[in-house]
């Protein structure tokens, strides 16, 4: 056995040794790295514990805060809670120490002071009184108005039943009853030429009542203002050549155009022309207690020559005028035929010629065509038969009055057509509407030639008037003055309107055959109803 060599052996002891160093040594770098990532920990541990600290002490002094400013504001509350308790308090003390009788206050002042509180309480019970004395009044007065419009409605009927009806057409007669309907109210149905009476409906009324004229009396302005000059030929007032004319302010009732002319012309000549034309005396009719009306002598107020204040005209008279005038001025007398009673065919009378030039008399037919055709009759009557009218609405006798005076056809008048209504809601176009359906009975018997009287003076090309302006018109200038004015003002009547709808009308052409002021040769008229042709009429030269 070789011996070991002493640096081989120690060689081998140092391998061991180095080995355990070495393991050491990395054991010591494992700690220390661990030792590092602890205090890293700890560190951020700590800085995490530092910012919690100083937030929980942030809190902690806004905790404080909020306290004290809730202490504070319920502090404040509580200021204020005990400052309107001590204002309650004072108040409830001063009203309680004014309850208290006031042992100083005077036997004079606490006996004005009941003496104001009887003033008061009586005055209030007046109050109460005087409410209750108009409601009754009005009650009373609504209960006369009814009992008033029956009794007219309840009159006619009675009125009708005990006519006379010999010697009228039947026919005729049932149509205008049927026409009447529920109105209040008379119809007279006349030979234009001959005074033949067709028929009379309610002849009471028509023969022994007079009725105010209403806007009728503007035909009579019309004829003295043409006869004295006072209209020129273009139809305007005076010398004026502009503003409304004649026609216009016959077919939509112009109340302050006669006016104007009558103011000029004068009661005592107005009331010249309405004698003329056969107003304020008896017709002749044969017939018992036919009344002659009256005229307004003594008064010259304006309303005279546009409303018929003061006048009073019947039925038959106004048939016996519009007659006159479209026959050329020839007064008829009506007779009612009875050959029974009378023994006799019958024979038309004449009673005088009207004492007005005859173009003088007939230069308010185109105001009457126009009112058929675009003014306040329109509605009411069928213009193609050549109806030429004039319509009135007033308040007379305590009742609105509508009257409706016509002739047709108009170039060789036939008949003449009077319908007088009275009642609350009575209006001349509704008086027209009544006439309508009578000439529509009577259209068989009425043939129109219009160039039978070429002679005539025929109108102007009339104008191409819209439907709703007229509508205006004629509701605002024949009705609404009555509502504010004349000497009816008074009369126990609640002035209402019925809303009219007017209708769209197809647009159509129609032909016009109307009169016009002297020296215009005749035509024949092509307009545009509807008046929305922007065509100039044609006229066409005979």
């Amino acid at each position: 056995m070789k011996l070991m060599c002493p640096k081989k052996r120690l060689a081998k002891l140092l391998f061991p040794f180095l080995l355990i160093s070495l393991v050491f040594s990395i054991s010591l770098q494992a700690q220390s790295k661990k030792a590092a990532a602890n205090k890293k920990a700890v560190v951020k541990k700590t800085q995490s514990k530092t910012k919690d600290a100083k937030k929980d002490s942030r809190k902690a002094r806004t905790a404080v805060k909020d306290t004290n400013k809730t202490k504070a504001t319920a502090k404040a509350k509580d200021v204020k809670k005990d400052s309107r308790k001590e204002k309650l308090t004072a108040k409830e003390k001063a009203k309680e120490k004014n309850s208290r009788p006031d042992p100083k206050r005077s036997a004079a002042a606490r006996k004005a002071e009941a003496e104001r509180k009887r003033v008061e309480a009586a005055r209030r019970q007046a109050a109460l009184a005087e409410q209750r004395r108009r409601e009754q009044a009005a009650r009373e007065a609504r209960a006369r108005k009814i009992a008033f419009e029956r009794g007219l409605r309840t009159e006619t009927v009675s009125n009708i039943q005990n006519d006379q009806t010999e010697g009228e057409d039947l026919t005729i007669r049932r149509a205008a009853v049927d026409a009447l309907g529920s109105h209040a109210g008379t119809i007279v149905v006349m030979e234009a030429q001959t005074g033949k009476i067709v028929t009379i409906v309610n002849q009471d009324w028509a023969i022994r009542d007079g009725f105010k004229p209403c806007s009728t009396i503007k035909l009579v302005t019309a004829v003295g203002g043409i006869n004295e000059n006072l209209i020129n030929e273009e139809g305007g007032i005076g010398n004026s050549t502009s503003g409304m004319k004649l026609n216009d302010a016959l077919a939509f009732s112009n109340n302050g155009y006669f006016q104007r002319v009558g103011s000029n012309m004068g009661s005592t000549k107005m009331i010249s022309y309405a004698k003329s034309l056969g107003l304020g005396e008896p017709t002749g009719i044969n017939a018992d207690g036919e009344t002659a009306g009256k005229l307004p002598y003594g008064n010259n107020n304006a309303r005279i020559y546009s409303h018929g204040d003061d006048f009073e005209v019947t039925p038959l008279q106004l048939a016996v005028m519009v007659s006159a005038i479209s026959n050329g001025g020839k007064k008829v007398v009506p007779q009612i035929p009875r050959p029974r009673v009378e023994k006799t065919a019958f024979k038309s009378h004449l009673r005088e010629q009207v004492s007005v030039p005859q173009q003088n008399v007939e230069g308010v037919l185109p105001g009457m065509v126009g009112a058929a055709e675009y003014g306040t009759a329109r509605r009411g009557v069928d213009s193609s038969m050549g109806v030429a009218g004039k319509t009135g609405s007033c308040i007379g006798k305590g009742s609105w009055v509508g009257l409706f005076a016509s002739v047709a056809p108009v170039e060789d008048p036939k008949y003449s057509v009077v319908v007088i209504t009275r009642g609350q809601s009575e209006r001349g176009r509704y008086a027209a509407a009544i006439a309508g359906k009578i000439y529509q009975a009577l259209r068989p018997r009425i043939e129109r030639n219009v160039d039978k009287a070429l002679a005539r003076r025929l109108m102007k090309p009339l104008p191409a008037v819209d439907l709703n302006t007229a509508a205006r018109m004629d509701e605002e200038e024949e009705d609404a003055e009555e509502i504010i004015s004349g000497d009816e003002r008074e009369a126990p009547i609640v002035v209402g309107s019925r809303a009219v709808q007017v209708p769209v009308q197809p647009k159509k052409m129609v032909q016009k055959t109307s009169l016009s002021t002297p020296s215009f040769p005749p035509v024949v008229i092509t307009v545009d109803k509807s008046g929305k042709d922007k065509q100039r009429p044609r006229i066409v030269k005979n």
